[in-house]
């Protein structure tokens, strides 16, 4: 019988998971019924109900439209809410010209707890606007917050502010893993909860090569800022809009815990810079659920800091799920790091389709770092034209010292606090078509090998027109084109029905590995 599943529910919207071991997509469409009347179709395993009543009962099921299979009926019930403020009746234009942040930010602060910021159709073009606690937004299918495009109208977070009675230091901006100033995102929320933002309308972070990607690696003022920045935040649902155009990382969750980003799609162009989808840092309890991306960077990138901020924070980045995302041109699917050094564990990546992504499941680390990684999962992923899909790499070749010696020495170094560990990585069924470059490159540090690194039920086929390019970032390797797995420095490697068709190399290419483990 199919499985459905209750993932998130709102005063407005419930979403909702098929359980089944597709990626995705559903074999077949299916009919959502609410209360025995059919209401939608839909193709993916994840999906919302939207504009339900506030404190009401409803009963949920799918039917398949080709086998006519049913689901058990789920009951769920919307949360109360008592008021719902309207951004136009605080003086919100929504036409596009005007600046709405004032209006905009009155009605957050007026909004009751429980109740709900509501922006019907319009474009809202305003600068960042600040959450409180307690209360819900939406985005009206034709409601577009849009980002204006005048710095001045962005005010600057400061890297820090200091206790006036102790040695303390609230980290209030970061930029790539360090404490910096930034410019407030267009979306910020500092030390909330219970908070949603959900509907179907879309935020537009209005970046483009004339304005914030213009000479994006220097820093005018402040660093670029996300289009959503939520710091020391809980309980927090972004769920079924649009984000895109981000100046930098696209949502940035930092120093904040659990944490639902649901049915969300983010686009980015390709050629954009930084412009990552989903970066949780020195987070915990972070579901990424049935999202698409389509970004310049990284589709989601799990960090925990560099070495100096993570030794002050003290916190590390554990229980991530990501689960039936599909992802698309970004430089890697799911990576983890550089950025690593107050810890990453427990990560769970499963049911999720990558398409023309530079990388697929991807570490990346190095001298210097510290910290660790550990039980890295990935289960049940499709991979098409994906120039690598798997990569761990030591010796990352980030940041002005990338490239010393320090960094990409191939020799034992001494093992000391900044020397990055690697733990227990598990990959199994997973198919990988039309692949480009490598089917994997798995590096480890020579003084610290990767503790283990098992593979099972996979499959890895190659691009008969695919060009040379380069597997990882990192000094001193050659391009490659259709080479099979290169893995080096591991401790304990494991291989079960591992197979690679079409290759130009050798399919397996092992050095120094301690113990493996050929089924």
């Amino acid at each position: 019988m199919l499985k459905l599943n209750t993932v998130a529910v709102t005063s407005r919207t419930a979403s909702l998971e098929i359980e089944n071991d597709e990626c995705y997509y559903v074999p077949n469409k299916m009919y959502v019924y609410v209360n025995d009347t059919k209401k939608y179709e839909v193709n993916t395993n994840v999906f919302t109900i939207k504009n339900l009543i506030p404190d009401t009962e409803y009963l949920i099921m799918v039917e398949d439209s080709v086998t006519l299979e049913k689901s058990d009926k789920v009951m769920i019930k919307t949360l109360e809410e008592k008021f719902m403020v309207n951004v136009r009746d605080f003086g919100a234009k929504g036409d596009g010209k005007t600046i709405d942040t004032s209006f905009i930010q009155a009605a957050i602060y007026s909004c009751p707890e429980g109740g709900r910021v509501f922006f019907p159709g319009g474009i809202y073009l305003t600068g960042p606007i600040f959450l409180k606690s307690n209360i819900t937004l939406e985005l009206s299918k034709d409601a577009v917050l849009l980002g204006a495009n005048d710095r001045n109208l962005y005010p600057i977070l400061p890297n820090t502010i200091k206790s006036q009675n102790s040695d303390e230091e609230l980290y209030l901006a970061t930029w790539e893993g360090e404490a910096a100033e930034c410019f407030a995102s267009l979306i910020t929320g500092i030390n909330i909860e219970n908070v949603n933002i959900i509907g179907e309308g879309t935020i537009d972070g209005n970046a483009n090569f004339e304005t914030w990607w213009k000479e994006h690696k220097i820093k005018k003022g402040a660093w670029r800022p996300r289009t959503v920045f939520l710091n020391q935040c809980k309980n927090i649902l972004i769920e079924g809009v649009t984000i895109k155009n981000s100046p930098a990382w696209t949502i940035h969750p930092f120093q904040s815990e659990n944490l639902k980003f649901i049915n969300l799609t983010i686009e980015n162009p390709k050629n954009s810079p930084n412009t990552d989808g989903l970066n949780p840092e020195a987070s915990k309890n972070v579901l990424i659920l049935g999202c698409k991306f389509s970004v310049g960077d990284d589709c989601i990138a799990i960090k925990a800091g560099k070495f100096d901020m993570a030794q002050k924070l003290g916190k590390l980045t554990e229980k991530v799920f990501v689960r039936n995302c599909y992802m698309e041109y970004g430089h890697g699917g799911v990576v983890i790091g550089s950025e690593m050094s107050g810890g990453v564990k427990e990560v769970y990546v499963e049911k999720c389709i990558f398409n023309n992504t530079d990388r697929g499941i991807r570490i990346k680390t190095r001298r210097g770092r510290g910290g660790f990684i550990d039980e890295i999962h990935a289960d049940k992923i499709r991979m098409n034209r994906v120039k690598t899909p798997f990569t761990i790499n030591s010796f990352y070749f980030c940041d002005v010292d990338g490239k010393t010696e320090y960094v990409w020495s191939k020799e034992k170094l001494p093992i000391d606090e900044r020397t990055p560990y690697i733990g227990n990585i598990y990959l199994k069924n997973i198919n990988c078509t039309d692949t480009q470059v490598a089917a994997g490159f798995i590096y480890g540090l020579p003084e610290r090998k990767i503790e283990k690194v098992i593979m099972e039920e996979i499959y890895v086929d190659f691009d008969q027109n695919a060009k040379a390019d380069y597997p990882e970032m990192l000094s001193f390797v050659e391009p490659m084109c259709k080479n099979g797995f290169y893995f080096n420095n591991v401790k304990y490697l494991k291989l079960k029905n591992v197979k690679v068709e079409k290759a130009e190399t050798e399919p397996f290419i092992k050095l120094n590995i301690d113990e493996e483990e050929i089924l």
